[in-house]
C-alpha cells in the first residue's frame, strides 16, 4: 500500500511539473516508466486548465519533426495552466537517446516512457487510436478528452484545440 502511495505521489508531482534533480537534469530531463493508468492519473491531476499528452518515439520520424510545433504552443500556453505531458513509445535500450532528444528540444520537465502491454495502453487511451505515432490529445483541466489527433497534428489545429480547451474550464468556472 505504501508503495502504491509513493507511485502516486510521484505520478502527481511529476504531472505538477516538478523540476528534475540537478544529475537528472544535466544528463537530460526525466524519463519515468509509467502505465496508461499513471499516464490517465498525470493527465488528471489537480492544477492544470488544459493538458496536452503528446505519444511520440525518437525512431519516429512524424514524431520529431511535429515536436518543435507540441513544444512551441506548450511554451506559448504553459503560463496559462496547460500541463505538457510527453509519453516516448521508445524502447527501454532508446531512454539515452529519448533523454537526449528531449533535451534537444528544451524539454525542462519530467516525461513519461510507456510501459506495459501496447494495446492495453492504446485502448486506455482511447479506443479510436489505433496505435499510430505520433498521437496527441488534448484534454480540459478536468480530464475530459477535447481532441485527438493520430499522426503529424497541424499547429493551428493544436493550438485551437488547447485554446478551446483552456475556455472550456474557465467557462464552466465562470457558471458555477
Amino acid at each position: 500500500m505504501l508503495a502504491a502511495a509513493g507511485i502516486a505521489a510521484a505520478g502527481i508531482a511529476l504531472a505538477a511539473g516538478a523540476p528534475a534533480s540537478g544529475a537528472a537534469r544535466r544528463g537530460g530531463p526525466v524519463i519515468r516508466p509509467a502505465t496508461a493508468r499513471q499516464i490517465l492519473a498525470a493527465v488528471r491531476a489537480p492544477g492544470a486548465r488544459a493538458v496536452v499528452l503528446n505519444v511520440w518515439a525518437t525512431w519516429c520520424v512524424p514524431c520529431r519533426e511535429e515536436f518543435p510545433d507540441v513544444m512551441r504552443i506548450v511554451a506559448a500556453y504553459r503560463g496559462r495552466g496547460l500541463r505538457p505531458v510527453l509519453v516516448s513509445a521508445d524502447f527501454d535500450d532508446q531512454v539515452p537517446a529519448a533523454r537526449r532528444f528531449l533535451r534537444e528540444q528544451g524539454v525542462d520537465f519530467p516525461s513519461y516512457l510507456k510501459s506495459g502491454d501496447d494495446m492495453e495502453f492504446i485502448n486506455a487511451l482511447s479506443p479510436r487510436w489505433s496505435g499510430a505515432l505520433p498521437a496527441t490529445f488534448v484534454y480540459d483541466g478536468s480530464g475530459r478528452l477535447e481532441y485527438f489527433h493520430e499522426g503529424r497534428v497541424p499547429p493551428l489545429d493544436l493550438e485551437r484545440a488547447v485554446q478551446r480547451a483552456l475556455g472550456n474550464i474557465a467557462g464552466r468556472k465562470k457558471g458555477a
